[in-house]
């Protein structure tokens, strides 16, 4: 783990912002594609708070963008080496702070505070999935977006591990395999959220390479990193037409959420 965390750092002092893409599996590229698309460049100083951060590269890709970003995550570790990774990005708008996404109602200083909530796929690993949309609708101001990748329920396994058994308990693996069109608009109707669009994202190729990336890690993460690099050009240019002409389901389902700006009795 310290070689990679070594490894990752320095391919980040050398390559910049791309090198927090490039580390993980092929799907993280996918997710930054989608959430970027819907990020358009901003002096305008609006908000954005990143539910679930992991390791930060969403956070400091918005920041990069011109939003003012809030990155959570329970992991102390990660969010250390996040702000390290941002400083080393130039990504100045970008603070990352240690909070369990499960308690985000306990954070009142973060109450109607965001523009733009970013949860990419995180709801999976809590069990209260209705608490945490309430909570994260809670989090934006009236007007605001809500943008969310998770699992998709009908997604065929990478592994052997996407087959489950998932967990009854929060582990940190997901408790659901995932989301069906309709789970998303139950939880949007219970949080008080209107849905303007849901898709999909990381198709055919990029299931496949990913599955090749994890069966190499087996035997070395450096060789497994170090092969795939030449095929992560593949998916964003070929998946749309692979995934279309053989029907593959993507892996992840996409949402974008709006809170209204006006309520009933207005």
């Amino acid at each position: 783990m310290k070689l990679q965390h070594i490894s990752k750092n320095q391919l980040v002092r050398i390559l910049g912002f791309p090198a927090t893409l490039l580390h993980g599996d092929t799907m993280v590229l996918d997710r930054w594609l989608w959430l970027s698309k819907r990020l358009p460049q901003t002096g305008n100083n609006e908000t954005l708070i990143d539910i679930g951060c992991g390791s930060g590269s969403f956070t400091i890709g918005a920041s990069l963008r011109g939003y003012e970003c809030l990155g959570l995550s329970w992991d102390a570790r990660n969010q250390d080496a996040a702000a390290e990774r941002a400083l080393v990005c130039g990504a100045k708008r970008a603070q990352f702070q240690v909070q369990d996404v499960r308690c985000l109602d306990t954070r009142e200083d973060l109450h109607c505070r965001f523009d733009i909530v970013v949860c990419l796929e995180n709801i999976e690993h809590i069990l209260d999935d209705r608490k945490l949309m309430l909570d994260m609708a809670g989090c934006l101001n009236p007007g605001g977006r809500l943008l969310l990748t998770a699992p998709y329920s009908g997604y065929r396994a990478i592994t052997k591990g996407d087959l489950g058994p998932f967990h009854t308990e929060e582990t940190g693996w997901h408790v659901r395999k995932g989301y069906s069109c309709a789970m998303l608009r139950e939880l949007c109707r219970e949080s008080g959220l209107e849905i303007e669009d849901m898709n999909f994202c990381s198709g055919f190729l990029s299931q496949k390479i990913t599955a090749l990336m994890r069966w190499l890690s087996e035997f070395s993460h450096i060789m497994s990193w170090l092969l795939i690099m030449p095929l992560r050009i593949l998916p964003p240019l070929l998946d749309p037409i692979i995934s279309k002409l053989t029907g593959w389901p993507a892996y992840s389902i996409t949402l974008e959420a709006y809170k209204p700006r006006f309520t009933k009795s207005d």
